[in-house]
């Protein structure tokens, strides 16, 4: 069975931030020592990062240190406040990527008979499904799945969900969505590991379609997905719940542990499919940094050039977690026709990755 895509759509928020600006807020609000602010400067610098979107206001951190709540020792507001934000505008993110998604191809949305939506920026319910279902005037038997909480690979394992769920019902038409706001959980204290989410992190949402298909037709099928756990990195990557928002942690030893172990896993996973790593037509690179990013470069041999997307993703957008592979998929898929890989990186340190496929079909 095939897993055939109907559409794919993106949507950022209005609201944007220059790099240079980012960087005199942050050393503002979080440096207490001109180290500190040293460091910074070059974080921010080699970030690739230029301009990145954001639901909030980008001088939201000045208003949160004056703010009564703002308090709580300068860490900003608690988390169930910033959930409140999560609330108020991711909704209409995935609402609008995935008006997009429909649209591309003028799907009627009744005929989808799946939802699957993922995010990890924040927890409501109903919350994002309900928004969709009455925003897209869904069936009401419209079957629901949430992928929650998985870091910036969470498209991925959502594709994962999307492939069962087309290989179980032969009419399904499946809807995903994946939305975060991760500028809710900007950091408003020193931590040396911490404070590199304020140099990366931004807000997005995408959406892709996927129907079941038993006969060939031309366009992108989505072929398989693949998982690695990386030996020995547990503590290396992390995404907890604080009391003042989530927390990221990623160690200097995240790349380092891409570099070393991922060619081998790609390399036979690749050879499931009958290709090799130099047979992929484009490569969609999670842009978790660009350290994280140069260093799956290097360990699948890739020139600059064949990143390319990676680049020009995290320079305009910044990283957007789990959206971000799809919006490289939006590009990738109009520039090239053949095998397009999928790459991201999240806790664990867990590798995931997805293979999409142009299908040609021969004139009659």
């Amino acid at each position: 069975m095939n897993n055939r895509m109907l559409g794919l759509g993106i949507a950022v928020p209005a609201e944007s931030v220059r790099q240079s600006d980012a960087l005199e807020m942050t050393s503002e609000l979080v440096c207490e020592k001109e180290a500190q602010k040293r460091f910074l400067r070059v974080l921010f610098s080699h970030s690739g990062v230029e301009k990145r979107h954001t639901v909030l206001p980008w001088q939201i951190g000045y208003e949160w240190k004056q703010s009564p709540s703002g308090g709580h020792e300068q860490r900003g507001p608690s988390t169930g406040e910033r959930m409140q934000m999560y609330e108020a505008h991711a909704s209409k993110l995935a609402v609008d990527a995935a008006r997009n998604a429909v649209a591309e191809q003028q799907i009627d949305p009744q005929r989808i008979t799946h939802l699957v939506t993922v995010s990890c920026t924040g927890f409501s319910s109903p919350g994002i499904p309900e928004s969709l279902c009455d925003a897209l005037e869904l069936r009401p038997t419209v079957q629901r799945v949430q992928v929650g909480f998985m870091g910036c690979h969470g498209a991925i394992n959502g594709l994962r969900v999307a492939r069962a769920l087309t290989a179980e019902d032969p009419r399904a038409v499946v809807l995903l969505v994946a939305v975060e706001v991760c500028s809710i959980h900007y950091r408003m204290h020193w931590d040396a590991e911490a404070v590199k989410g304020n140099a990366l992190f931004a807000d997005g949402a995408a959406a892709v379609l996927l129907a079941a298909s038993d006969q060939p037709q031309e366009g992108w099928t989505l072929r398989g997905t693949g998982s690695c756990c990386i030996p020995n990195s547990r503590d290396e990557m992390s995404w907890t719940i604080g009391d003042h928002g989530f927390e990221m942690k990623l160690t200097s030893q995240v790349p380092v542990l891409i570099e070393h172990h991922l060619r081998d896993w790609m390399a036979a996973w690749l050879d499931q499919f009958g290709y090799s790593i130099r047979d992929i037509a484009g490569w969609a690179i999670h842009p978790g940094g660009p350290r994280i990013l140069e260093a799956a470069q290097t360990a699948l041999e890739l020139e600059r050039e064949q990143c390319r997307y990676s680049h020009d993703v995290l320079r305009e957008y910044g990283n957007m977690s789990s959206p971000t592979v799809l919006f490289l998929l939006s590009r990738i898929r109009q520039d090239v026709r053949g095998p397009v890989v999928l790459l991201g990186f999240g806790p664990g340190l867990t590798a995931e990755a997805a293979m999409f496929d142009w299908t040609h079909t021969s004139p009659q």
